[in-house]
Formats: C-alpha cells, structure tokens, sequence
C-alpha cells in the first residue's frame, strides 16, 4: 500500500500553501477560543520556522510521509511540542487539501493568464508589423481569397483571447474558501469562516460542507480551458510548419527556434511548433483523465480525489514551457514578402471577378457559374485566368466591362472588404483596437 498511498511526490510543491493555510486556521481558532493567544503564536512561529525548513530542502526524497500535510505537521510538533497537535482541532485533511489546492490554483491561473497575455500580444505586434502584406486566404487547405498577413496572425490570436476570458472565470470559480467544511459535516466549533476568507484573500465562501470536500469543477475546467489552449496553439503550431515548408517559404522562424538535421545539412526543422503540436495531446489527455475520475464518484470526499493535482499540475508546467516557447517563435518570425507575393495567382481573385459582374447587374449565381466557365477556358488553354483578354471574358457573358483586369489586383480586393471583421485597413485598424480592449477585458492580473 505505501507506494499507492503516497502522494507526497506530487503535493510537495503545496507545502507554502499548507504552511499558510495552517496559519490562518490557527489564527482562526485563536478567535473562536480554542487557542490561547500563547498557543497560536507558538504554533504561528513553529510554522515559520517548518516553512524554513522545507525551503532548505531539495525536494520530498528521504522523508517517510505519504502527504505533504503530515509532514508539516510532524515538524510542527518536532519545533513546539505537543502544542502543535492542537493545530488540527475542527479541521480535516479534506478541507485542509482543498484549500491549500485551491490557494495554489489562484497564482497558477494568473501566471498562466500572463502568459497567454505576452503571447497575444506579441502576435498583435508581429501583425502590427506587417499591415501592407497580402497573402493567400485558404480554406480547405486550399488558395480561397487574399487576405493581409496581419489578418491571418490575427486569427489565431483572437482563440487565445477567449481562453483568457475562460481563465478569467475559472480565477473566480476557484477563488472559495473551502477551510472549515471539515471532513464532510463541518466544523464543531465557532470559527468565523468570513474572517478566514479575508486572512486568506478568498472572494467567497462555500455553501456547502459536503459539496465542498469533493468539489473539483475549478479544476476540471482549469483542465479544459488548458486542452482548448493546448488545441489552439497546435493550430497555430500546425500553420507555422506548413508555412515555413520550402513548398510555401512564407515564414521563417528565428534561428533560435529551429533545429538542425543530424543528416541533412540544408534543414531547419521547426521544433518549436512540432513540439508545441505535440504537447497538445497531453493536456487532453490530462482533461479526459480528471473527467473519467470525477465521473463515478459517491457523495463527500472519496480518496480518487488525490489523483487530481498530477493531472492539473502537468498541465500547468506544459503550458508554462510551450507559451513562452510559442511567444519567443512569433516574435521572431520573418515573413518572405517575395514568395508571398508568387504565391498570389489571379486565380486566387475568381470571387473578385464574380463580384465585378455582380456590381454590374448580374444575380451573384450567375456570376458565379460564368466565373467558373472562364476558369474551364483558362485552364483548358494552360493559362492563368488573369491572362484572359477582355474579349475572351465577352464572348462569355457581354457584361464584362473593358476595366475588367482591375479585379485583379489583390490590394483592391482586400481593400474592397470593408466591414466590421473584413480585411481593409480601416476593419484591420478596428480590429487592432478590439483586440487591445479584449485583451484588457479578458485579463486582469488581479
């Protein structure tokens, strides 16, 4: 059993958490009358001087308990005595590990919030410094419309906005004092819950002793919201593998965010986003663990709870090397105006063409079958459907006008796209603003 019970390998790293949510309870008990006030200043200095020594040490090897909880307090009582067992009057490990969960979750979804921050923002930026490149706008992985460079970079930065604002919510969720709940009935004895949530910095208080022993949503959706940006960076991974291939060329990452072949001289692999696309399997993997753990689970606290925290643990230490990462890789990325700009066949402006006789009287359907006639004619005559004179485009359908070639221009057709979310400089300016609005509205360190 002892390997199986032990849980101190993972939960080391609550014990700052455990140190002070002991010293509130104390103080707390000192209030409801259960401490003197020698008692709680013994107990509050014995826990310093335990904080001391776990500081000092390298990690959890050597020492014989299966929790962190049961270390501190065994040290408790190794630097005060017997006065120490007093500590855990009223309380239960099961508040007592929520709490110190729940305590540890607040500052990792602000880190995290952080780093998603400095990752949108350093895409807007990469997006700030190309407002005049236009490229080519895929669906289906094919070449659909032109669109700007800034316009692209932006789309992947707007998910990781509403991942902030999912972070934003699960802060608030997770910001309720669990400690006084007890094991499962509460505590017997007069402590003010209310001050401990002020000692502690909590915004609320559970409402339910039963409900709050066993309560992991905060954790669950700190778990989803980890998959979902895990998802969302593998997409953005996923375009900077393609784009920087030598069959596109229209990216190219930063030295230090590549890699070289152990064979092939001439390579340069983008690691950075490979290894990015691949860590997103193992943040679903955590979810679709912690959900199937919570799914069969009884009423009040059941010991399937401890494996919680490895779960949600390893989600924020992989989010916490690839943003970074991730941020590091925009920042340095280059784009190749040049193989962008041969990227963008006439073909690519077939819609443009389409709404050319559409601006001309002629119903969008229409237009479109007679566009796909000429792309026939261009295609049959192995040429480009730019290079199909105004006549030829005539003998199709008499609406085409002289000035028809003017659809041709990608600028114009990106300029030609003016509404709220389009692609003209006006929309695009619009959306540099709303995305520096959402970014303050999604997340505030606090």
């Amino acid at each position: 059993m002892e390997p199986l019970n032990r849980s101190l390998d993972v939960d080391w790293r609550l014990w700052p958490h455990d140190i002070r949510g002991s010293r509130a309870w104390a103080r707390g008990l000192e209030r409801a009358g259960i401490l003197s006030r020698e008692e709680a200043r013994r107990i509050d200095d014995g826990l310093a001087e335990v904080a001391a020594r776990l500081e000092a040490l390298p990690g959890p090897a050597g020492l014989p308990e299966e929790d962190i909880h049961t270390v501190v307090e065994r040290m408790l009582i190794e630097e005060i005595g017997s006065a120490g067992g007093k500590l855990h009057t009223g309380r239960s490990r099961n508040d007592q590990v929520a709490t110190d969960f729940r305590l540890w979750g607040r500052e990792a979804i602000r880190a995290l919030g952080d780093r998603l921050a400095a990752l949108v923002e350093a895409i807007g930026a990469k997006a700030h410094e190309n407002p005049d490149v236009v490229m080519p706008g895929f669906t289906h992985l094919q070449q659909a419309q032109p669109v700007p460079a800034a316009h692209w970079l932006l789309s992947r930065a707007w998910p990781l906005v509403r991942d902030l604002e999912h972070l934003r919510a699960v802060l608030r969720e997770c910001d309720v004092l669990p400690l006084g709940a007890g094991a499962v009935a509460g505590c017997p004895f007069d402590v003010d819950r209310e001050a401990l949530a002020a000692d502690l910095g909590f915004a609320s208080i559970s409402e339910n002793s039963i409900d709050t022993v066993s309560d992991r949503d905060w954790a669950a959706r700190l778990l989803f919201g980890a998959a979902m940006t895990g998802v969302h960076l593998s997409q953005l991974a996923e375009d900077l593998v393609l784009f920087s291939t030598s069959e596109f060329g229209y990216v190219r990452l930063g030295d230090g965010y590549t890699t070289g072949s152990s064979l092939m001289p001439q390579k340069r692999n983008p690691d950075v986003a490979e290894l990015t696309r691949g860590k997103s399997g193992r943040l679903v993997g955590n979810l679709t663990g912690m959900l199937t753990v919570l799914k069969g689970l009884p009423t009040g606290y059941n010991r399937d709870l401890q494996e919680d925290k490895e779960a949600v643990f390893d989600s924020v230490d992989t989010l916490g090397v690839v943003l970074p990462a991730m941020t590091g890789a925009v920042s340095s990325l280059t784009l190749d105006r040049a193989r962008i700009a041969e990227a963008l066949g006439t073909q690519i402006l077939a819609t443009d063409l389409a709404d050319h006789l559409v601006r001309r009287g002629v119903p969008f359907r229409e237009a479109h079958h007679v566009v796909g006639e000429l792309v026939r004619v261009a295609e049959d005559a192995g040429r480009d459907l730019g290079q199909l004179a105004p006549e030829e485009m005539k003998a199709v359908h008499p609406a085409f006008a002289k000035d028809v070639h003017a659809a041709f221009d990608p600028v114009s057709s990106v300029q030609s796209r003016a509404v709220r979310g389009g692609t003209a400089a006006a929309a695009l300016e619009a959306q540099f603003d709303a995305l520096s609005r959402a970014l303050e509205g999604a997340w505030e360190g606090e």
